[in-house]
């Protein structure tokens, strides 16, 4: 038998780029571009249970998202004060640590949002105040933190932060006047998805408390929240596979099915299904001889 497993080694080694090119390129924009904490406790709910988490201030963030980009084309003004002096001084002294292990993103974010709730207490509109203003600083640090920069390069990846937080910066005021016209009408079109994701096999997921909108890639959201947040997912069912369902430890089951025929993950499923035939029928063949 050993021999037998041994000869299929190098086909299952030209699968293996397959089965895991999903997952490598998945980003962020896999969770419906939601702004989502590193510390954040993330959780797949069904039935009751999750219909009843299915309220208008759940839908928040996400319609914070959806909304940031919608209104991008009204609030693009170029930043009136050059924000980046003081920032650079102070990401470069971050990134000289560990070049290699510096997130321009979190880093980005974190700067920009760490001042959402004085400037949305000065103001009005509250937690959807606020929403908006984490969204505005995702959506600005992702676009500019999501290109390929050398790893040890402080230079260039605080070059992007920066540019990111004093982008953002200049157009959260703009941000937050222009989606809190959408909140009402987003958080009613969310409101029918989210019970509906509630009553199937796959459920649906919240961020600390906040519906997170993944468009029907559960899998791939989760695999982004794991490599880019390093966050864990509970309730979400992992195992083995019978026909388009999947049994896992968590007690829960997610379809099989959720990425399409053509994707990485169709092609690795019909892949690996294809060999695991060829496997059966090589050990059959070596059984009768």
């Amino acid at each position: 038998m050993q021999r037998i497993v041994t000869s299929f080694l190098p086909a299952l080694a030209l699968l293996a780029p397959l089965a895991w090119s999903g997952q490598a390129s998945a980003g962020i924009g896999a969770c419906g571009d939601i702004h989502v904490e590193a510390s954040a406790e993330c959780e797949v709910k069904g039935g009751i249970e999750c219909e009843a988490e299915c309220t208008p201030i759940a839908f928040e963030a996400q319609c914070a998202a959806e909304l940031e980009v919608n209104c991008g084309g009204t609030c693009n003004i170029a930043a009136e004060v050059d924000c980046s002096a003081d920032c650079s001084a102070t990401c470069m002294g971050q990134c000289e640590v560990d070049p290699g292990q510096f997130d321009c993103r979190g880093s980005c974010v974190a700067d920009c949002s760490g001042g959402c709730d004085a400037r949305c207490e000065a103001g009005s509109g509250g937690s959807e105040c606020r929403a908006s203003c984490e969204a505005t600083c995702e959506g600005s640090c992702s676009a500019k933190c999501d290109v390929e920069l050398p790893e040890a390069d402080c230079s260039g990846k605080c070059e992007a932060s920066c540019s990111g937080r004093c982008e953002a910066e200049a157009n959260i005021d703009c941000q937050v006047e222009c989606q809190a016209d959408g909140y009402v009408d987003c958080k009613a079109s969310l409101e029918g998805g989210c019970k509906a994701e509630c009553n199937v096999e796959q459920g649906a997921l919240f961020c600390d408390g906040q519906y997170v909108d993944h468009g029907g890639n559960l899998e791939e959201c989760v695999a982004s929240l794991r490599a880019l947040l390093n966050i864990q997912v509970s309730g979400y069912a992992e195992g083995e596979c019978s026909g388009n369902m999947c049994s896992g430890e968590a007690g829960g089951s997610i379809s099989c099915a959720v990425a399409p025929a053509d994707s990485d993950y169709g092609r690795t499923g019909a892949l690996m299904g294809a060999f695991g035939l060829m496997l059966a029928g090589f050990i059959a063949r070596r059984r009768r001889a």
